[in-house]
Parts: C-alpha cells; structure tokens; sequence
C-alpha cells in the first residue's frame, strides 16, 4: 500500500472545526497558538466558536483550514508514532490545502503559511471589485467541453476554467456576465445542472494578477525547503520537490487552474492506493471516489477519526 497525504481548499470550513483537536491534544493546541501568534489575533477563537460569516472571509478562511489541517496531522503522527513522511509517499492540496500540504512536510514553516495565507486570502478579495466576477461550477460536464463553453462565452471578457475537480465537475472563473453566457450555453448543450457558487471573488482566472503579483513579493520573503517527499502540485499536476519550482507554483496557481482530477490521477501512477484527506470536511474523499472507485479515500478531522483511521488502516510505511 502507497499513501498520500491530501488537504482541503476553500468551503469546507465551518464553526467548530477543529475545537475536538484542542480539547484532546495539547499537540494540537500548540498549532492553534502559533496561528493565533503568526497573525496576531485568536483565529482559533474564531474557529470553534465564532461567526460563521466571518469565518468565511476568504483571509479568515485560508489560514484557519491550514491549521485545523496541521492540527489534525500532528495528532495523527503523535498517535502513530510516525512523520508524514514515514506514512505517506507524497502531498497535494486542492488551492490553499497546497500551502497546507507543504506546511504539513515542512517545506514551509506553520507561522510562515499561516501569514502567507492571511496575505493570499487579503489580495484575492482585493484582485476584483465585488459584483464584478463570478465563480460557477458545471455538473455533468467533461473538462474538454468546458473549455469549448468558457472560449465561447468569453467574447473580449475573462472566463476560463478554474477547477477541473473530477470527471463532470469543472468549475469555471471569470467576469460575471461572460460565466452567466457559459451557463446559458451549458444548458443548451444539455448540461445536467450548473450553478453559480457563493464566493466573494473569481478565483484561479486571469482576473486574479494583482494577487498573483502580491503573493510573488510574499513568497520571496519565506524560506521554503525541499519537502521529505514530492509534492503534486495544482497547475501541473506533476510532483515537484524543488524549493525554487514551488515558489514560482504557488504564484501560477492564483491564476492557474486547479488540475485536482489529473492531480489524483498522478498520484495513482505514482503507485498511490490510499488518500488520506487530512483536516475540514469530506469535500477530496468524495472527488477520489468519483474519479477512480479503484482508490481507497479516507477522511480525519477528529481524534475520533483519527483513532478510527489507525485502527483500520495502521501506520504501515509509505
């Protein structure tokens, strides 16, 4: 058996997360404090028992789901007595997860990605007026049809596919009347359903360059390390270990397309057979098991899945 370690992005957030870690592991409150300590406020105060609309803001969000994820993973490895990189044979992360996953095999440091994602989360809402872009996800539409739909919808205006996140789910990016022309067009090519998505801004399309400048000035600032194994990385869908490549990634994929279907499907020829969705929400164990049922996919937020998981599973070697 080969494993990978995966992280959430965006949306799985929600009031509570990560309250059970604290309350079992003063491991996991540890995490908890330095977030707090990096941003300079009580995020993890925020987290388990705050307002849900703030906790949403994308620059609460981001930081608060990398650290839930990091809790989760340091309990996991207490328990298991063993580091990731003795348990899994590679990361990835859907967008933000990303900064999760090198946060998680220490190519970055937590209070390093916690400040990063505060920033990250900061530029994206700033990148675009609010009521300018729309996000919008395609069901029932392959990747290739989807590029076809957003080149016909743009007419002189962004739209582009921001997440290519299984087989008939394609989320695409952009202004807002050029998306609401790619829904119209779906619909008349038959598309099951398609929806425009809750977010405050358009996320991985062209229209996000000031915050890709922004976080290139960021991540200059930050040491990355070669992480203990590969990193498949969103816009290439290829792993990566690379400090210097890393950076100039973690920049693309502001505008860049999350390439989560193929990412899977990397870590498969890779050898991988089990994905361990580490922190918020079950959002990557149900992409897995739509894009390859051969798969196994796991989800641990809490000590109770967590003990779940090492009981069933073990911490057998990468």
């Amino acid at each position: 058996m080969s494993r990978a370690f995966v992280f959430p992005g965006q949306g799985s957030q929600s009031i509570g997360m990560g309250r059970a870690l604290a309350m079992a592991s003063a491991t996991a409150r540890s995490v908890f404090d330095e977030v707090d300590d990096a941003l300079g406020e009580k995020l993890s105060q925020l987290m388990f028992e705050g307002d849900g609309d703030r906790l949403t803001l994308t620059e609460n969000a981001q930081p608060a789901l990398m650290a839930v994820s990091i809790a989760a993973l340091k309990v996991l490895e207490e328990r298991a007595g063993q580091r990731l990189a003795e348990m899994a044979s590679c990361v990835a992360g859907h967008s933000l997860g990303e900064y999760s996953a090198l946060a998680a095999a220490g190519s970055i440091s937590i209070a390093d990605a916690a400040r990063l994602l505060r920033r990250r989360g900061l530029a994206m809402q700033a990148a675009v007026p609010v009521g300018i872009g729309a996000m919008a996800a395609l069901l029932n539409v392959d990747l290739e049809k989807a590029e076809e739909i957003v080149a016909d919808a743009a007419q002189g205006e962004v739209c582009a596919v921001a997440n290519d996140n299984a087989h008939g789910q394609v989320v695409i990016s952009g202004h807002k009347s050029a998306v609401n022309r790619a829904l119209a067009i779906a619909a008349e090519q038959g598309a099951r359903r398609s929806v425009i998505l809750p977010v405050s801004a358009p996320f991985h399309c062209p229209l996000m360059q000031p915050a890709a400048e922004a976080m290139q000035e960021a991540l200059m600032q930050v040491a990355i390390q070669p992480p203990p194994v590969p990193l498949v990385a969103n816009v290439l869908a290829m792993a990566v270990t690379d400090p210097h490549v890393i950076r100039a990634l973690l920049v693309e994929q502001i505008t860049g397309d999350v390439r989560w279907r193929e990412s899977v499907l990397t870590m498969k020829g890779m050898g991988v057979t089990e994905l361990v969705e580490i922190g918020a929400g079950k959002v990557l164990s149900g992409l897995t098991r739509r894009i390859d049922r051969s798969l196994s996919a796991f989800s641990v937020h809490t000590p109770e899945e967590i003990d779940a998981y090492l009981a069933e599973r073990g911490p057998q070697a990468r």
